[in-house]
């Protein structure tokens, strides 16, 4: 549905904004409350056909059974021009064939009553008109708004529909009681110059026609396929255990939803085979309350209550409920409640094809920065020592010498000192210059070779010659 029938709208070529079926599909996708006419798609000749089709307006919003004449050569699919009282209007066939006499026997209605018939094809002229028709329902609903306000009428515009032929508006209203609106309509029509007719609906009609999405995500049933609204209750929620809250089981038009309905059998059906009258079981250990029930896993959970407190839910299988209560007609009482089957099948793990990491021990913070550290330390030590340059973070300097073994020498004897490396004289050097008496060099400066080595940043001891 992408027509204006819904909340999309069209766009400025005329072709629907939503489900992009230009218009019409095979399926009447952009139809409301359409019905699939599968005998016309199969293209199989109706020997003996039926004179009536079904003729949809405004997308669904109603419709209507029309007599198709021969002359007509309509057929399912195509925009006609029907005949209405004092007028014509303007809408789509649906349905043919053997299909609308099914259709009218599930609305009750006999071949006799329908009067009017179909005038003709539309043209591109009639569908012109309806297009200009459509463009005014809006701004027609929002001044019918603000005149209903202007008389201080208890009642709400929903939807305004207009004729094809532009001569009658149709406005769909919801109100609580009775209302009075001779005045609105001289308004109405003394403002807008055409029929005016008023029709009261429902707030799911009023839902219907709006359109919208629901909570779970769907376009609303009721502006879809759902075309009787049938009465529900909260007697619908209690069945399937839901809880009575007003927010979450109302639907769009404020009233209870009605998928309410759609899977309560199901649960009547499971619910037959549990016992009634079972919200209190009698144990040697106390009362046993009923607590929930999950009714697709035939499981009732109980939680003995005693000195008003209550103790943790154990969950019992249909079958042990049963026995439990039969006991308790008999006078007796059983040790306690737990039922190991339903235990089991209660606490079973699911069994996985990856390997679980829930239980993995992670290093705090710190520990995993310090490891980090030593590790990135180490791998790049290794790659400098195999590159043959230094290990990194040591500036300079002689690689640490490895401790060497202590010599024993035998008693008595002492051990001659060997020479040290830092007591080797270092060979002085040869600068330019005479000779003095003393031994020493002198260089172009007139410095000592002493200072000239000091300034140097020589490393040895000073010699003979720097002494005298």
């Amino acid at each position: 549905m992408g027509c204006s029938g819904c909340s999309v709208g069209k766009d400025k070529d005329g072709k629907p904004g939503g489900c992009k079926s230009n218009g019409g599909c095979s399926t009447g996708g952009c139809n409301k409350l359409n019905t699939y006419d599968w005998l016309t798609a199969m293209d199989i000749e109706d020997m003996d056909g039926f004179d009536i089709v079904e003729v949809s307006f405004k997308n669904g919003a109603h419709k209507g059974f029309y007599r198709n004449p021969l002359h007509a050569d309509a057929m399912t699919g195509d925009n006609v021009v029907t005949e209405v009282k004092g007028g014509y209007d303007i809408g789509k066939i649906t349905l043919s064939g053997e299909l609308v006499r099914l259709q009218m026997k599930k609305k009750k209605t006999r071949e006799a009553a329908v009067i009017e018939k179909i005038l003709r094809v539309a043209n591109q002229r009639d569908m012109e008109k309806l297009d200009e028709a459509r463009s005014m329902e809006y701004k027609t609903m929002v001044r019918a708004r603000a005149i209903v306000a202007s008389l201080d009428l208890k009642m709400k515009i929903g939807d305004v529909e207009y004729q094809g032929d532009k001569k009658k508006a149709t406005f769909y209203y919801t109100a609580d009681g009775r209302v009075d609106f001779r005045e609105l309509i001289r308004a109405l029509a003394k403002d807008f110059k055409v029929k005016i007719e008023m029709r009261q609906i429902g707030a799911r009609q009023e839902s219907a026609l709006i359109g919208g999405i629901g909570s779970c995500g769907r376009e609303l049933c009721c502006s879809t396929w759902l075309s009787d609204f049938k009465t529900v209750n909260t007697a619908a929620a209690r069945y399937q255990n839901l809880a009575i809250n007003q927010a979450k089981l109302s639907g769009m038009c404020g009233r209870l939803k009605c998928c309410l309905n759609f899977e309560l059998d199901t649960y009547m059906d499971a619910l037959k085979d549990f016992p009634k009258k079972t919200d209190r079981l009698m144990t040697q250990g106390g009362q046993a309350v009923l607590v929930k029930t999950d009714i697709f896993k035939r499981i009732m959970y109980f939680a003995i209550q005693k000195d008003g407190f209550r103790g943790k839910p154990v969950p019992l299988s249909v079958d042990r409920v049963k026995e439990i209560r039969e006991m308790n007609k008999n006078g007796e009482k059983p040790v306690n409640l737990v039922d190991l089957a339903a235990l089991i099948a209660e606490e079973k793990k699911e069994m996985y094809d990856f390997e679980s990491v829930n239980d993995v021990i992670e290093l705090p913070p710190e520990e995993r920065r310090r490891r980090r550290r030593s590790r990135g330390g180490k791998g790049r030590n290794d790659r400098k020592r195999s590159e043959g340059g230094r290990p990194a973070g040591r500036s300079g300097g002689k690689p640490p010498a490895k401790p060497k073994a202590k010599a024993t020498t035998p008693k008595g004897k002492k051990a001659t000192p060997k020479a040290k490396t830092g007591d080797k004289k270092p060979a002085a050097k040869k600068t330019g210059g005479a000779p003095k008496k003393d031994g020493s060099k002198t260089g172009g400066s007139g410095k000592s070779g002493n200072s000239r080595r000091r300034k140097g940043g020589g490393g040895g001891k000073p010699t003979n010659n720097d002494k005298k």
